[in-house]
């Protein structure tokens, strides 16, 4: 052999992406029973050609079926690979966001579906259309919502593919054209219930392809306790910083706040969803469904970020993204699974099955959704679409849902290049979201407002959230500070060191008993170990600016901050150009903020009309000429009988 060829050693061999028939059968397997519900549910519903139909399922689907699809169509990919990516590089306090999903919850059950599901609404915009009677603002809610769609679909598609590119020699651009085109069809041909059907089975994929990964992989740690203890060693474990600078990435109280928008903007608020809880018989199983959620919700996001824990524990002592053996952090769990799984014939296909399916019933919802939302509010009223009958109109829907799909895969070629894909997506939804759901809330909860306040609330804060966004990108500002990490128990890199150490202790070292007692490799090794953390091609040290400015505060009040200023824009402008009367919002407000604001509304105007009267009657007794006042007071008193006389005084005739 050449003396210099470099040999490929085992553990080089074993780095090298592997995907067995046997994983490729699993994950087909998943790819084809999702096309075959699509296809039984076309099959089913012929014949029952309508939008309705199509769209909300005719709204007599099963509580049962829709409470897994509600679960599966919002939690994805990016909750499967970025949740567990966080807790690796930055810590547990990202787990606190579920107990401030649970007010969020509460206002979502009890404040806004009670108002959706009350005006039967198809698509969420039409609310906004109820409550101020402007066609212009629905347009911008429409848009904005639209916007936020395709970023979602864009990030839900690019993230199967990290997994697929870490266990395949697939290409990222050959995994989003496989997987939209997939989801497309069957969406396509099948409408809601094909994905209310394909996400139960989705979902359940999902959730056991982590779950038997997570226990595995801890099973070969020691157990709980023992992944436990190496993360809390590693400072991974962190519950209760209270903290109130809201230049922190994650406290307490940002997590919190964080968890409440989340519930509020991408369930409340969220077209996808809204046409789960619209697809049953009465609002006592929608909000029940909301319930039902909400604990499925902790079930998965806690197995979610426990694989972060158990990734860090198997990886405490040699990073992989460090050592150079991934390109981005989001491969983390599934190079965890290749790494470390590798034995187990399979595994890797459950595992990547189950990201595919966590995409594909987020995907699927959002297509749908789109579809719902460009024929409801842009098509269905146009003169041409409003004579379409049930089954022509059905057809256009379709149509729209097979071009979402091909934007969505195109779209998803573009994130490749944007970063984290949990930082990222929360980032940009919370800047377009903000302001949208700061409309909704105004409506809902300021009765005050009108359209000119709403329109103006909207723009001041989209401007101003989108501002803060493209500034931080640009700017490099908030850049998040990870968590130390470590090389030293590489192999490669204990190799190198320890031919380093040789090469020193020979050249460098005299032959004494004296120095060989007290240099030794182990000594050598730990004053280099430093170097591991601090030359680490992705650094742990904090980036941006020193001084702390907008562009620096944690993504997790960005949707907060937006929903604030809309409020507080358009209560100010509507209260200087006249205030909405109580009796135009009945309905389409909150049944307390209304009777509240009715009872302002009515003591502040008896008290004008009240002050308005007085000063007509002034000005009208001072217009009357002089000859009426000439005039006796009494001139048209009666004496009663039997009563005392009266005496009659003209003003003008001394007494």
């Amino acid at each position: 052999m050449d003396s210099t060829e470099t040999p490929v050693t085992a553990e080089e061999e074993q780095l090298v992406p592997k995907f067995t028939p046997v994983d490729y059968t699993v994950f087909s397997l998943m790819l084809v029973a999702s096309v075959g519900i699509g296809l039984v549910s076309a099959i089913r519903s012929r014949g029952k050609a309508s939008t309705q139909e199509y769209l909300l399922g005719g709204k007599t689907m099963s509580p049962a079926p829709v409470a897994l699809s509600l679960l599966g169509g919002w939690i994805s990919a990016i909750s499967i690979l970025g949740n567990p990516t966080e807790i690796y590089f930055y810590g547990t306090q990202l787990t606190t966001i579920l107990i401030g999903c649970i007010p969020g919850c509460l206002f979502v059950a009890h404040v806004i579906l009670p108002i959706f599901i009350g005006h039967n609404i198809v698509s969420i915009n039409e609310y906004v259309h109820l409550r101020f009677r402007s066609r212009t603002l629905r347009n911008l809610s429409t848009l904005c919502l639209l916007l936020s769609n395709f970023i979602y679909m864009a990030m839900c598609l690019y993230a199967p593919t990290v997994a697929l590119t870490t266990v395949t020699e697939l290409s990222s651009w050959a995994s989003s054209l496989i997987m939209g085109s997939i989801c497309t069809f069957y969406i396509t041909i099948g409408g809601v219930k094909a994905v209310v059907y394909t996400d139960v089975l989705q979902t359940l994929i999902m959730f056991g392809g982590v779950l038997l990964v997570v226990i595995i992989c801890c099973v070969d740690m020691g157990g709980v306790a023992n992944v436990w203890s190496i993360a809390d060693r590693g400072g991974r474990i962190q519950f209760f910083n209270f903290s109130t600078s809201p230049f922190e990435r994650h406290t307490f109280w940002s997590t919190m706040v964080l968890g409440f928008y989340i519930m509020i903007y991408a369930v409340g608020f969220n077209q996808t969803t809204y046409q789960r809880f619209a697809s049953v018989r009465t609002l006592q199983i929608s909000q029940s469904l909301l319930y039902v959620f909400l604990v499925g919700l902790y079930f998965l996001w806690v197995v979610f970020y426990f694989s972060g824990l158990v990734a860090f524990a198997n990886y405490s002592d040699c990073d992989p993204l460090a050592s150079g053996k991934i390109e981005k952090p989001d491969q983390i769990i599934p190079f965890l699974v290749t790494d470390k799984l590798s034995h187990l014939t399979g595994m890797a296909g459950i595992f990547v099955a189950g990201v595919y399916g966590g995409v594909l019933s987020s995907l699927s919802s959002c297509v749908n959704s789109f579809a719902c939302i460009i024929w409801e509010d842009f098509l269905k009223d146009r003169p041409y679409f409003r004579h379409l009958c049930n089954s022509s109109a059905t057809n256009v829907v379709k149509l729209l849902s097979l071009i979402a799909g091909i934007l969505a895969v195109c779209l998803s070629l573009l994130v490749d290049k944007l970063g984290s894909i949990f930082h990222v997506s929360n980032s940009i939804l919370s800047a377009v979201g903000g302001p949208l759901t700061g409309i909704f809330i105004s409506g809902m909860c300021a009765p005050w407002v009108n359209t000119k306040g709403a329109i103006v609330g909207f723009i001041v804060s989209f401007v101003f959230n989108v501002w803060v966004v493209i500034g931080k990108f640009v700017r490099g500002g908030g850049a998040p500070t990870r968590l130390p990490l470590s090389t030293d128990g590489c192999p490669e890199n204990l190799f190198l060191l320890l031919n380093t150490t040789a090469t020193t202790i020979v050249s460098n070292v005299s032959v004494t008993d004296d120095v060989l007692t007290t240099t030794t490799a182990v000594d050598v090794l730990l004053a280099d170990s430093t170097l591991t953390v601090t030359d680490l091609p992705i650094s742990t040290v904090a980036q941006g600016s020193a001084d702390n400015t907008i562009y620096e505060v944690s993504y997790c009040y960005s949707g907060v901050i937006g929903i604030i200023i809309t409020f507080v824009v358009s209560s100010i402008v509507s209260l200087c150009t006249g205030a909405v009367n109580p009796k135009d919002t009945e309905g389409t407000v909150n049944p307390l903020c209304g009777r509240l604001y009715h009872c302002v509304w009515s003591f502040f105007n008896s008290h004008r009309t009240y002050s308005v009267e007085t000063i007509k009657e002034e000005e009208s007794f001072k217009m009357l000429p002089s000859t009426a006042l000439s005039q006796p007071i009494i001139s048209h008193y009666k004496e009663p009988k039997n009563s005392l006389s009266v005496t009659t005084y003209n003003l003008d005739t001394p007494s």
